[in-house]
């Protein structure tokens, strides 16, 4: 038996990552026409899409952030559910159930709004565990399982989960395996004062126009994943992103100071995503190659849910922010 290396995957040439990535400039035209300012989160929300990955949005009410997955769903003619997540929902609320027909003396599966391209659980924490328990299968599995049944999601299916930072009454908090399982933890902040006019301008009446064109197909974005699996990473950058994760974990070997403040870092997971998102971000920008800026840019989307701070971190008032800062500050860039 050979133990020889599989071969590398081909790197694509450059004009063929932008033919791929022609649908990429028209869709950001169509979301900004609705959607003022907030190109990161858009960006996030693609990179997502490319990676068939999960995306969790943090943000005070009132930040567009159901308006922006509303929008991006449109633009790609894809199937949007929204779930308003409370104290009293149930699995079967969320995944679907099985119906009695008593004519017949039969079942058969009643599917949940679950079986959507885009789902937003608006207020995810204020769901309890059990709902959290079905939503996890989903979103890891792309499976949900009705009674002794199993059935396929939808491809592409993507999570956007929605949490206020703010008030916390009556929430229960994401388990950290939950948390692991979003490829990205975005913070949705403040427009600055001349993106506010313009949301002013457009939305201060009583029936905005908010239509939005399809731009382009789910189907598109889907065929994309194939070129950006291929997109060339320098073993320099595959190094860059280990020891950053390696430093989550041990921070002594880059910032001592951190050690006290770390109480747990990321996972593989955070890895492999890391690397999946680059790829991506790199797609965007039409490019065939990842730069240490895709990766520097990325790092605390992907990390910040996944660096858990001790107590005296809290008590400084230190953020996992923070601390990825101050990792890729003292980290030689490649």
């Amino acid at each position: 038996m050979s133990n020889a290396a599989p071969s590398p995957t081909p790197v694509p040439e450059s004009d063929a990552i932008v033919a791929s990535s022609s649908w990429v400039k028209p869709l950001r035209a169509e979301i900004g026409r609705v959607l003022v300012g907030q190109e990161g989160l858009v960006d996030r929300l693609l990179v997502a899409l490319l990676t068939n990955g999960h995306v969790l949005l943090e943000g005070v009410p009132g930040l567009a952030k159901t308006l922006a997955v509303r929008t991006l769903s449109s633009s790609l003619h894809a199937k949007f559910q929204r779930i308003q997540f409370t104290p009293d929902l149930l699995p079967a609320d969320v995944i679907g159930t099985m119906v009695y027909h008593p004519r017949d003396g039969t079942f058969s599966p009643r599917l949940g709004p679950i079986f959507a391209n885009l789902v937003l659980a608006d207020e995810i924490n204020r769901a309890p565990a059990k709902v959290q328990s079905a939503l996890l299968e989903a979103m890891q599995e792309r499976q949900v399982t009705i009674g002794e049944n199993t059935y396929k999601l939808p491809d592409p299916f993507m999570v956007l989960a929605t949490q206020n930072p703010i008030d916390q009454e009556g929430t229960y908090t994401l388990p950290e395996a939950q948390l692991d399982r979003f490829l990205l933890k975005v913070r949705v902040t403040y427009p600055t004062p001349a993106e506010e006019r313009q949301v002013l301008d457009a939305m201060a009446t009583s029936s905005p126009k908010l239509d939005v064109n399809q731009v382009t197909k789910v189907e598109d974005v889907a065929a994309s994943r194939v070129l950006v699996n291929s997109i060339y990473m320098d073993e320099k950058i595959r190094d860059y992103i280990v020891t950053l994760i390696h430093a989550t974990r041990d921070p002594g070997m880059l910032a001592p100071h951190l050690k006290l403040i770390i109480r747990c870092g990321a996972s593989p997971r955070g890895t492999i995503n890391l690397a999946l998102a680059a790829r991506a971000m790199a797609f965007l920008d039409g490019r065939n190659f990842v730069t240490p800026q895709d990766v520097k840019s990325l790092a605390p989307d992907i990390l910040r849910h996944r660096i858990l701070l001790s107590y005296e971190a809290e008590a400084e008032g230190v953020t996992s922010d923070d601390v990825v800062r101050q990792l890729l500050d003292k980290l030689p860039v490649p």
